[in-house]
C-alpha cells in the first residue's frame, strides 16, 4: 500500500537533552523514539490524508490478549466500532512474519474491518471479508 504522507510534519522539542514529540491524538508529549516516529506521522496520514477525525482514534490502549496485557498502536472507530487496526513499527525494522503474527494477535481481541502494519516505509493492509483477510492497496475512509 502506498501512503502519501502529508506535507505537515510532527510537532518536536526539545527538553532536557530529550526530544519530544506531540500526539495530536492524545495531545501530550511524548520521548521521540523511532517507532514513535512512524506512530505519529502515521497519525497525520490518518486524519489529514484520510479525513478521520483524531476524537475517534485510540492511541496506545491496553488489551487483554491470550491473558497478558498488551498495547496495541492505533485503532481508529468508525460507528463506535474498531474500522482500522494499525501496528506501527520503526523503519528499520522488517515488516516480516513476527509483525504480522503480533498484528493478527490484537485482531483477535479487535475485530476491525482492515489491518494496518506500517514501519513509516512500507506499509501492508488487509481488509476483513466473508471472515478472510485479503491484501488492499488502499482504505476506504
Amino acid at each position: 500500500m502506498k501512503i502519501s504522507y502529508p506535507d505537515i510534519k510532527p510537532k518536536i522539542k526539545s527538553v532536557d537533552n530529550t526530544e519530544l514529540v506531540f500526539c495530536i491524538v492524545r495531545k501530550k508529549w511524548f520521548t521521540l523514539t523511532p517507532e514513535e516516529w512512524v506512530r505519529q506521522n502515521f497519525l497525520l496520514y490518518l486524519t489529514h490524508t484520510l479525513g478521520f477525525s483524531p476524537s475517534i482514534i485510540a492511541v496506545e490502549k491496553k488489551i487483554k490478549n491470550l491473558q497478558t496485557l498488551k498495547r496495541f498502536d492505533i485503532v481508529v472507530y468508525k460507528n463506535d466500532q474498531p474500522y482500522i487496526l494499525i501496528e506501527c513499527k520503526e523503519m528499520k525494522i522488517v515488516l516480516g512474519q513476527s509483525a504480522l503474527t503480533q498484528t493478527l494477535n490484537y485482531f483477535s481481541e479487535i475485530q476491525s474491518r482492515y489491518i494496518v502494519i506500517t514501519n513509516g516505509n512500507q506499509t501492508f493492509a488487509f481488509e476483513k471479508l466473508n471472515n478472510l483477510l485479503n491484501e488492499v492497496e488502499h482504505i476506504e475512509p
